[in-house]
Parts: C-alpha cells; structure tokens; sequence
C-alpha cells in the first residue's frame, strides 16, 4: 500500500534548551525525558495538580533541548504554564515554525515511527515533504486505528490521561518517580480504579454532535467526543459496555483497537 503524507497544521512546535533543559522537562511531565535519546520520539503529557489533562505532547530529543509537538491552538498556554514553572531553572522555551508531519500506513524515509502504536504511522519535524494527502485523512485513520486525540476528544479540563488510554498508548512512565499529577495517576494505576475509556464506535451516517450521550438501555453508558462518517470516539463507562448502545436512538457498535488488551 502507498504511503500517504499529511501536513497536522493542528500541531504546533516549541523548543526547550538550555543546560537544565531535560530535567526541567523531566520533573514536570508524565514521560522518561533525561533518558531521550538524541532523534527519539516519545509521547506524554503535561497535567495539572489534581492529575488532569492539560496539554498531550510529544517530545522529540536534540543534541541541545528537546522539542515538544503540542496542539497548535494551545501552544501559547503551553509556553505560558512552562515559564510559570521555570523560576530559575537554566531553560529557554520558544517557539518553532516547523511544520508538523504524519505518514501512515508505515513510516516514510526521513520519519520517526509514532510512539504510542506502530499502527499509525510516522512522525516528521521540518524538512521538504511533499503532502499526498489531507490532514482529515489522517483523522480518519486515527479513528480507524482507535487512537484517541486528547486535544479533541478531552472533556475541558476534565479528563484523566488514563481515561485517554495514555498508560496503554505508552504516554506514561510509571517508573520515572515524580511529575505534575502524579499521586492520583500512579493510584488510578495502581489499585485499578479505572471506571472510564476512550473508545472508538462504529455507525452508520455522520457523527452525532460532541458530548451527545451515548446510552444502554435507558442508562448513561458515557458520551460522544470527536468523529467524521462512520466512525467517532467516545467516553465510555467499562461496566455498561454490553448491550445495545444508541446516540440519539442510532445505534452504535464498540471496536475494541487491536492494540488494547481485553
């Protein structure tokens, strides 16, 4: 199969440098980053206190920072938190225009596979690539994988990473010790008290709206968050999985991703 190359003009880059630059990073964000190799591709995020979601990144090691691929429209927010927690750590966080790019199915020359499933592809920062395809097609093969977007599909500021399946998806280092948020991840983990997970529904049709609630019966079974034709992702309560479910009384079908354990 022909490999397709997307522009993401959703993402956006920052720069991290300086000699306190890794263990800057390190102290704040669910990933491993004083062990990021130069050229290495990792997946994590930055959460707040109380261990929500706030800024899903990746993070891509320099021989003189490390450079975080962040949504485009929460890139500034993202520069504002980090300065708010530099104090006098030797760091200067910037921004950087180059392009984001995705490549799928496999990973084109000159890309980095994705570290969350080798299913999705590549990742490229910069260079001279020629787009063979949309940005939207990519979005319809993420869904197609049942990768959750955590810029999209996150409830506000409501949303545990582990709920986005950042623990599955290999966005959280569980070993590193602390970071921003980590008390109440390590014990959703821990003592298994994971009630919610984003998962991908099948259907026929457009995509109901965001936040439409997706029932069993008569009972709230979670809601729906992004999606295009056919397919959407959704928030959904683990125990009420079994039996029909319906948005706006459509009926609707869980596909469980190959790359989630049953």
């Amino acid at each position: 199969m022909t490999t397709r190359i997307a522009r993401l003009d959703s993402r956006a880059l920052l720069r991290v440098s300086g000699p306190d630059a890794r263990p800057f990073l390190h102290n704040l964000l669910t990933q491993d980053v004083e062990t990021l190799a130069d050229g290495g591709l990792r997946f994590g995020a930055l959460l707040s206190p109380p261990g929500r979601l706030l800024f899903d990144l990746f993070l891509r090691g320099e021989a003189d920072g490390v450079l975080l691929d962040v949504a485009a429209d929460r890139r500034d927010a993202l520069l504002q938190r980090l300065s708010m927690y530099k104090l006098r750590a030797q760091v200067t966080v910037e921004t950087d225009e180059r392009p984001v790019f995705a490549s799928w199915p496999g990973v084109a020359q000159g890309f980095t596979a994705d570290p969350r499933t080798p299913d999705l592809g590549g990742r490229r920062y910069g260079g001279e690539v020629a787009a063979t395809a949309t940005e939207a097609d990519w979005q319809t093969h993420r869904l197609a994988v049942g990768v959750p977007d955590p810029t999209a599909d996150a409830l506000s500021d409501k949303t545990y990473p582990i709920e986005a399946n950042f623990d599955l998806l290999n966005g959280i280092d569980f070993q590193k010790g602390c970071f921003v948020g980590q008390e109440t991840t390590s014990r959703m983990k821990r003592r298994g008290s994971i009630k919610n997970r984003m998962l991908p529904l099948a259907f026929d049709g457009p995509p109901p709206p965001f936040g439409a609630e997706v029932l069993r019966g008569d009972l709230r079974a979670g809601e729906l968050l992004s999606g295009r034709d056919g397919a959407a992702m959704a928030l959904l309560r683990l125990d009420r999985l079994d039996g029909e479910l319906t948005v706006e009384g459509r009926p609707m079908t869980v596909r469980r991703p190959g790359w989630m354990p049953a």
